[in-house]
């Protein structure tokens, strides 16, 4: 029996495994999930978590019960791809036949000191559990400092302010505006709500170190109850350990079918993956889908054709009611009511499709 092992239910993973299984799985092949926790935590919403507007089970999606597929929970440490084999923090490891590398990313502080031990982050649902605990634990007129300002850092901070109407928040940015990868239009608009809902925003600002009750923009010291890190994020240390070619971000360089060009039995997806957008969960999806079918046409001895990844643009939210998209269905800017109405859908199909 071949071991088909995918690491990571995130979005990419748990499509390659959803994929597959909704075909013919050979009877020589075992598909085998792993993954840290039982279920997937739906990623993009994070953010509400950590403000408090949702509980956990609401982005909890369980993972499929299927005959042909074994499920294993545990922390991976280490990737032996010259001896096929996957290393655990507790239990035996793990050998396989072909491998997908779907194990997401962590936090990048850039080397600032003390934002690691001092600033909550919102990456994994355990973190993004301790970012709400510190944030509901802030008394009334306590200051929030939310850094970078891009679209985790902006729907963090229009959640928190819904929920806390009682906190001081300022996003700090060391560009010139929020969400600067963003039509300026949307920035424009996104600067207006965050003035009106009294978040304040601060450009140009570089971090230089965050303390237990302050951050520091330079040499100038601001006092805080609480530091939210969002201004940056990198492969996992397993794939950072990996010995292969990287790009800038420390993403795994891959060929046309994904994979790793030295080690053709293992493909990588997800934020782990360099390719020619930014990572996002629509992203690792449609690479997923890719996955699969190139998985599937080797499996019958057929030659893949990968179509080109088409993403269907952004949407962002400013807490329940307003939102605002960019290239979303054929639209160049949306503002307001509607992006948000979208994006509840966008959620609402990731649940059904998933679940």
């Amino acid at each position: 029996m071949k071991k088909f092992v995918i690491l990571g239910g995130g979005y990419g993973g748990l499509t390659i495994a959803k994929e597959l299984l909704d075909k013919h799985v050979p009877k020589d092949i075992e598909i085998i999930l792993v993954d840290r926790m039982p279920f997937q935590g739906l990623k993009t919403e994070y953010y509400a978590l950590a403000a408090g507007t949702v509980s956990d089970l609401e982005l909890r999606v369980s993972f499929p019960a299927h005959a042909e597929l074994t499920r294993r929970y545990g922390e991976v440490t280490s990737i032996d791809l010259e001896n096929k084999t996957v290393h655990f923090m507790i239990g035996d490891p793990l050998e396989y036949d072909q491998l997908v590398i779907g194990l997401g990313c962590t936090d990048r502080f850039h080397n600032t000191p003390g934002a690691k031990e001092y600033a909550s982050t919102i990456q994994s649902f355990n973190s993004t559990r301790q970012t709400y605990l510190r944030l509901n634990e802030i008394k009334p007129y306590g200051q929030v400092h939310i850094v970078g300002g891009g679209l985790s850092g902006v729907e963090l901070a229009a959640e928190l302010r819904e929920s806390r109407p009682d906190l001081n928040i300022s996003i700090l940015d060391r560009g010139e505006r929020v969400l600067t990868a963003f039509p300026q239009r949307l920035s424009t608009y996104v600067h207006a709500w965050f003035k009106e809902h009294q978040v304040d925003t601060m450009s140009h600002v570089a971090v230089s170190r965050v303390e237990p009750s302050a951050i520091y923009n330079r040499d100038t010291e601001m006092l805080t109850d609480a530091v939210v890190w969002t201004a940056g994020i990198q492969p996992v240390k397993a794939v950072q350990d990996l010995q292969v070619a990287k790009d800038a971000q420390g993403r795994i360089l891959l060929n046309e079918l994904y994979q790793i060009p030295q080690h053709p039995e293992v493909y990588v997806v997800g934020d782990c993956a360099s390719l020619p957008f930014s990572p996002s969960a629509q992203a690792a999806e449609a690479q997923g889908e890719r996955i699969a079918h190139i998985v599937r046409a080797l499996w019958k001895g057929d030659t893949p054709h990968p179509h080109p990844i088409r993403l269907r643009g952004t949407l962002g939210s400013l807490g329940k009611k307003a939102g605002f998209g960019y290239g979303f269905m054929g639209a160049a800017s949306l503002r307001g009511r509607i992006p948000r109405l979208l994006k509840s859908g966008v959620l609402w199909k990731s649940k059904r499709h998933f679940g």
